[in-house]
């Protein structure tokens, strides 16, 4: 028997959750990405490890250890590291990218949809119907807060890499967790990697010597990040112990901001973490 619940994650700063410098050829420092959509996520045992750190510190390593597990490598592990909480990876819902005239539409796929639907579709309700009772948009839907050109009874947007026509628009506000709409569009599954590349917040770095103002040999290094504004989504399952002990990873709140991935030093990964949902399933 489990509980399951899901959580929000929208970025507040870029996101790096990949290699470090070094680790890949070039020194180009990429992002974890899906094998199928080729888009950013997040991995669970990133979640689980930031989750577990900020527990040890307000409760303690007991408290951290009977929900997470113990520690790889300890002597306990060898015994019983089954954690009580279950995470699966953070995958994007919907994605920041600049357009001339908006400034910023959103987008996703289908794809990223149907598995957003999956998750949370238990817990939302629409005019009596859950979201999963509702129908995924088809790609090229926009919604009604889009700016896009009309022109012979077609709308258009204009993207960086080229023109995308909206084949109609609709109320997109079940598919925000938020229920509050963005301007956004639903693409096909087969285009959002494309977008998604064009999308990534990049930056090159340099490392200094540390006596003066001149590159070190070696120290050039190309890093990517999911832009600010991302919102990604993953579940969670509590095991039932039957302890009756409350699982409070936020300090009995819904809502924190939160540091995932790499990069801290230099500003990445300031996040704000939401959980919902939590209902019993077998």
């Amino acid at each position: 028997m489990y509980k399951k619940a899901y959580g929000i994650i929208e970025t507040l700063a870029p996101l790096h959750v990949g290699a470090t410098a070094g680790e890949e050829s070039g020194n180009l420092n990429l992002i974890f990405r899906d094998q199928f959509t080729q888009t950013g996520i997040l991995p669970g045992s990133s979640i689980r490890g930031r989750l577990r750190s900020e527990m040890r510190l307000i409760d303690g390593e007991q408290a951290a250890n009977y929900w997470y597990g113990n520690e790889a490598g300890s002597e306990q592990s060898e015994i019983n590291n089954e954690s009580l909480i279950k995470f699966e990876y953070a995958s994007i819902l919907w994605l920041p990218v600049f357009c001339p005239g908006q400034p910023i539409v959103w987008v996703t796929s289908p794809r990223l949809l149907r598995r957003y639907q999956r998750i949370a579709g238990d817990t939302i309700k629409i005019n009596g119907k859950s979201l999963k009772e509702i129908e995924i948009p088809d790609p090229y839907t926009g919604s009604k807060n889009l700016k896009a050109r009309e022109s012979q009874g077609k709308k258009t947007l204009f993207f960086n890499l080229g023109f995308l026509s909206i084949t109609k628009t609709i109320d997109l506000s079940p598919w925000f967790p938020t229920g509050k709409e963005k301007p956004a569009v639903i693409v096909d599954d087969s285009d959002i990697s494309m977008i998604h590349d064009m999308a990534l917040y990049r930056q090159s770095r340099v490392r200094l010597k540390p006596d003066q103002k001149v590159v070190d040999g070696g120290g050039f290094f190309n890093t990517e990040a999911l832009p600010e504004g991302t919102i990604l989504v993953f579940p969670i399952a509590i095991k039932d112990d039957k302890s009756g002990k409350q699982w409070q990873p936020l300090s009995d709140t819904q809502n924190t901001d939160i540091y995932l991935g790499g990069l801290e030093s230099i500003g990445f990964g300031h996040c704000s973490l939401t959980l919902n949902g939590i209902l019993e399933v077998v």
